[in-house]
């Protein structure tokens, strides 16, 4: 249990710090940071890599936001085994949908019970 604990400390630091040195070294804008991380896990997924590193990394691999292409990889390849093309499109919305309208609430109220700096 340790050894898990460990390896996905690892996995979700080096997925961290390589966000970093995109910001930092790349000078790249959070928002270019931010899509590229999701397509390089799309990308993992696609080639089937993805998955494998949630096995062994647990949660250091589905809390970065990689783990957001994945999901959308994932949902669209389901739906689309059982609905083609048009399963394609709202796989990705049906499986990621409650982490997108979750985040719009929580931001939400998060903007109402607090005040902005600047």
């Amino acid at each position: 249990m340790i050894a898990m604990f460990f390896w996905s400390f690892v996995i979700g630091g080096i997925i961290c710090v390589i966000g970093q040195l995109m910001f930092d070294v790349a000078k790249l804008t959070p928002a270019h940071t931010l899509s590229l991380m999701v397509v390089a896990g799309a990308i993992l997924s696609g080639f089937g890599l993805y998955e494998p590193l949630i096995d062994f990394a647990g949660a250091g691999a589905t809390i970065p936001i990689t783990s957001f292409g994945n999901a959308l990889v994932n949902g669209a390849m389901q739906e689309s085994q059982e609905h083609g093309l048009v399963g394609v499109l709202t796989g990705m919305f049906e499986v990621t949908s409650s982490g997108i309208s979750a985040a719009i609430v929580f931001g939400f109220i998060g903007a109402l019970l607090f005040n902005p700096k600047g």
